[in-house]
């Protein structure tokens, strides 16, 4: 297959999590375009809304020198980014919902200022909005996606991949994340990765380090998925195979017209609420 970005199969963490919940949803995040605008649809809901909210402001924090992140509490930006997702932008239904889901990302951008562990030592400022790199030349297959945090490891001149978790759920042994996130590093970024975590902002705000995933077996993993979605695609068969379930459903909706419009977003999405 002849190497075209503008016609590969492009995966991350996220579209192949879509695929494996279902392939219908797969194709309703990825692929259908509404006839009217052109643009592809999304779901907001409040948690994503607290995510979004959480991870822009603590992200902005990596563009800034060492010792200047913390002189201005991150919270000074919070009113801002968090106005962007007020009322039903957000998925909001209610006040009282929205000044708990505010609250809770107040807390995690409080709890990271007072604490701010790997956010308070050098850091490696990734490299595009969306790294990415072909996984498979001859399939063209590109996986790409967003790092959260790179924190620089001076003595072995490495990297320590953070990812922000907002949700109180830890993520799954058998998760894909990290492998790709690895993969990520290892193929668009200059320094070889030495750790991984994931911060749990929620709660105690625990930061747990896994073990590395090695990079042929991730290689081999998320390629075998990704051609099984390129698969999927090239013959159409992307159903559901529960005729409708509770991840493909919310979007059926907003295709019959039953979701409000409530704004677009910085990827041209149309965004809705149910």
């Amino acid at each position: 297959m002849t190497k075209d970005k503008f016609k590969a199969t492009w995966v991350s963490h996220s579209s192949i999590g879509d695929f494996l919940k279902c392939p219908r949803l797969y194709y309703l995040r990825a692929m259908y375009k509404d006839p009217i605008t052109g643009h592809k649809i999304n779901r907001v809901t409040p948690p994503l809304s607290r995510g979004q909210v959480v991870h822009s402001v603590l992200e902005s924090l990596s563009t800034l020198p060492q010792e200047e992140r913390f002189k201005v509490s991150p919270l000074t930006k919070f009113k801002a980014e968090w106005d962007k997702v007020s009322g039903k932008r957000g998925g909001f239904k209610s006040k009282e919902e929205e000044d708990n889901y505010k609250e809770q990302a107040r807390s995690m951008i409080q709890m990271v200022t007072e604490n701010p562990g790997p956010l308070s030592n050098k850091a490696v400022k990734i490299k595009g909005d969306l790294p990415y790199y072909w996984i498979s030349e001859d399939e063209n297959i590109i996986l790409c996606g967003k790092i959260d945090w790179l924190e620089y490891l001076p003595i072995t001149d490495s990297v320590h991949i953070v990812d922000f978790k907002t949700g109180r759920e830890e993520e799954d042994e058998d998760s894909l994340q990290l492998p790709i996130y690895h993969l990520l590093v290892a193929n668009t970024q200059s320094r070889k990765v030495d750790r991984a975590s994931y911060w749990y902002l929620a709660g105690d705000g625990k930061l747990v380090e896994k073990k590395l995933p090695e990079l042929s077996a991730a290689h081999r993993k998320v390629l075998k998925i990704a051609k099984r979605i390129q698969l999927a695609r090239q013959i159409e068969h992307l159903k559901c195979p529960h005729g409708g379930c509770n991840y493909c459903i919310p979007f059926e909706e907003i295709v019959k017209g039953k979701g409000e419009l409530v704004g677009v977003s910085g990827y041209n999405q149309d965004i809705y609420v149910i």
